[in-house]
């Protein structure tokens, strides 16, 4: 029977790609999604992986929606902690709501999916965890206190929950994204983006499928003694 995975922000961008790398893997994906229905819709008709609306932030939805991919799908074995979002701004002009909104789901929905699947990974005797932080998470990034305070979380939560699991076969681990060519990158301004590849040694925007084979290994029987690590797939941006 095939493993069951949950990742979460999988219907676009790094999430699309992850969700359908594992899916050609032989894995039962479920893909989970905040708001898009579109979007959505579009993904599952493309690719025929199963995509569930809920807040990872809202600790009683998630509680939910494990317990109904659980009934659908199956019991969930690879938890992918993809979901994020961004509300940029100096210290200065952030506001309080600014702050929580990033906290709550880069590193809330972290702590949340780990709480409602932890305890069944312990009873199979098998969980696979793969965080997603990133790049300024590890370096910071001026006008992100927010979200670098909330992927620098994931990085520590990520070696804490390591230790907790690694007696149950439980791995935790995750990786920090450089710079990669998805739809919030492209929004940033050309002159901007133009600084940013210019301080990347492989002189490029990684792009998604690099990620997702990243996760690909890490929850597949080639990891199986890899945990509480951070893989950073960057471009040699920042060497951590």
């Amino acid at each position: 029977m095939a493993r069951v995975a949950l990742v979460t922000g999988g219907t676009r961008g790094i999430g699309a790609a992850i969700s359908t790398t594992l899916r050609d893997a032989g894995i039962s994906v479920a893909a989970n999604y905040a708001g898009n229905d579109e979007a959505a819709r579009a993904f599952t008709a493309e690719t025929g992986i199963p995509a569930f609306k809920f807040d990872v932030s809202d600790f009683d939805a998630v509680h939910a929606a494990v317990a109904k991919i659980t009934a659908e799908v199956g019991p969930i074995d690879i938890v992918v902690n993809n979901a994020g979002i961004t509300r940029d701004g100096t210290l200065a002009r952030m506001s309080k709501e600014a702050w929580q909104a990033v906290i709550d789901t880069n590193l809330g929905g972290c702590f949340n999916l780990a709480k409602a699947t932890f305890d069944g990974m312990k009873e199979r005797s098998f969980g696979r965890i793969v965080n997603i932080g990133s790049i300024n998470g590890q370096a910071g990034q001026y006008g992100q206190v927010n979200y670098a305070a909330a992927k620098s979380g994931i990085h520590g939560f990520t070696k804490a929950l390591a230790q907790e699991g690694a007696r149950f076969n439980i791995t935790v681990n995750a990786i920090a994204p450089g710079y990669i060519d998805t739809d919030m990158v492209a929004a940033v301004p050309a002159n901007v983006l133009e600084k940013i590849v210019a301080k990347i040694p492989v002189g490029r925007l990684g792009h998604a499928d690099e990620i997702a084979r990243g996760v690909l290994f890490l929850v597949s029987d080639d990891a199986t003694f890899v945990t509480g690590s951070t893989m950073s797939i960057n471009g040699g941006q920042h060497m951590y």
